[in-house]
């Protein structure tokens, strides 16, 4: 008599012994338990807490199992949730079951509506896919080849310029923020040409501005003279504002020490001037002291460039404003509130729950995309939250709120990386 075989279960993913009871029968799978989700590979991924607006600070996306037959022989280095940590302790606080809509309503700062559904995984309608089909063939191709040739020839350029030029490299730093004269003017003035020609390559044709003027009493706050504010701050959608902010005021900005020994795009980051950050550093500055000389430096030296801070630290879908970090504030410098919006018909170019690769391939197949940008007027400190920057971050955080029609949310990165453990395990099921 043959022995029944034992049916195996569809996610590839190998349970520990802890938490292999508490998967869900088929006809639950519209309940999910979040303690089950979070699996080492979901929820291990190391991402920036820091404040800043790093070339790279958006953690990369949560993926359960890696691929579809894992055999367990790799061994998985990321840790799981430390005990006592934010992220531990939300968790606990999750263990109920909860409904898909209950975690739509508990983590909306990071759930999409567009036509590709959660994750970007949802069922496309029959005339989403023939979109899809056309632009596969036309646009991406196209889209592709022009952008890896404007990123080359900027690559070439920023060579150029800093042929013969020794880089600063003072106090562990490596850039070229300090460069003046014809160099600096080639780099900042064709950067920000070709970070536009990027955006057009990218679908966004068009780019509508708008300028906030102050109110009377406002205005009787501000100094005689307006000076260039040394920082701007913004919300943090997706890696595109990124390229608006070069094309608009190529600013420097904060990212990972490795950066700057990525191909092409090293180069590029130390012509801007980037500030490079190492979470391992023993350097008794840190992160927010960096952030201070290098705010104070561009206050003395009006030829150095810009900074420009997400102060949210992680990005969300647009519709909501997050905790701000105090990086951009301990300066006591004024600061410049900028407001970006990704208005669109199909497809959300916010970076919140779905993979960099998915994202980047649908975004290079939408035929048009759309960029809002409201720039609100220089923020100039009081005296009381020049001492207290907590008290200076919400309170352009709530500015920016007002004036962008945003939704204030407590929630932070600990919350998104659950939310996306959570989003995997329920793919995993279905």
């Amino acid at each position: 008599m043959a022995t029944p075989k034992t049916p195996r279960s569809r996610c590839p993913v190998p349970l520990s012994p802890r938490i292999t009871h508490q998967w869900l029968p088929p006809c639950e799978r519209t309940r999910v338990t979040v303690r089950v989700l979070l699996l080492p590979n979901a929820v291990g991924a190391k991402g920036s807490r820091g404040s800043n607006g790093s070339l790279d600070s958006q953690e990369e996306s949560p993926r359960v199992g890696g691929g579809g037959g894992s055999s367990g022989k790799a061994k998985d280095e990321r840790p799981l949730l430390k005990p006592g940590s934010a992220t531990s302790e939300a968790a606990d606080a999750a263990t109920p079951s909860e409904s898909l809509e209950e975690l739509e309503k508990k983590y909306a700062p990071y759930v999409r509506k567009d036509a590709y559904g959660t994750m970007g995984r949802g069922e496309l309608q029959p005339v989403e896919k023939v979109l899809l089909g056309i632009a596969l063939v036309t646009l991406v191709p196209i889209r592709l080849v022009v952008g890896i040739f404007v990123v080359v020839l900027y690559y070439l350029i920023c060579r150029l310029c800093t042929l013969f030029y020794a880089p600063n490299q003072e106090d562990g730093k490596d850039d070229y923020a300090h460069m003046v004269g014809w160099r600096r003017v080639v780099v900042v003035r064709t950067g920000r040409f070709l970070s536009r020609v990027l955006l057009f390559v990218l679908g966004f044709y068009w780019i509508r501005k708008s300028h906030r003027s102050c109110s009377a009493e406002d205005e009787d706050k501000q100094p005689v003279e307006s000076e260039r504010p040394e920082v701007v701050v913004s919300n943090h959608i997706s890696y595109v504002d990124i390229l608006f902010q070069m094309s608009s005021y190529f600013p420097s900005f904060v990212a990972k020490r490795s950066v700057a020994r990525l191909p092409l795009i090293g180069i590029i980051s130390k012509c801007l001037g980037c500030v490079y950050v190492q979470r391992e550093s023993k350097s008794s500055k840190g992160v927010s002291g960096l952030l201070t000389e290098r705010i104070q430096e561009a206050h003395q030296n009006k030829l150095y460039p810009m900074m420009m801070l997400f102060p949210e630290g992680t990005t969300t879908n647009g519709n909501y404003l997050l905790p701000f970090k105090t990086g951009a504030f301990l300066a006591k410098e004024p600061v410049l509130p900028v407001i970006l919006k990704y208005p669109y018909n199909r497809f959300s170019p916010a970076w919140d729950t779905i993979s960099g690769v998915r994202h980047v391939f649908l975004l290079l197949c939408q035929f048009v995309n759309h960029l809002e940008v409201i720039h609100l007027p220089v923020y100039y400190p009081s005296e009381q939250e020049k001492d207290d920057p907590k008290l200076y971050a919400n309170n352009v955080r709530k500015l920016m709120a007002t004036e962008g029609n945003l939704m204030l949310s407590d929630i932070g990165l600990a919350e998104k990386r659950i939310y996306h453990a959570v989003l995997n395990g329920l793919l995993c099921q279905s």
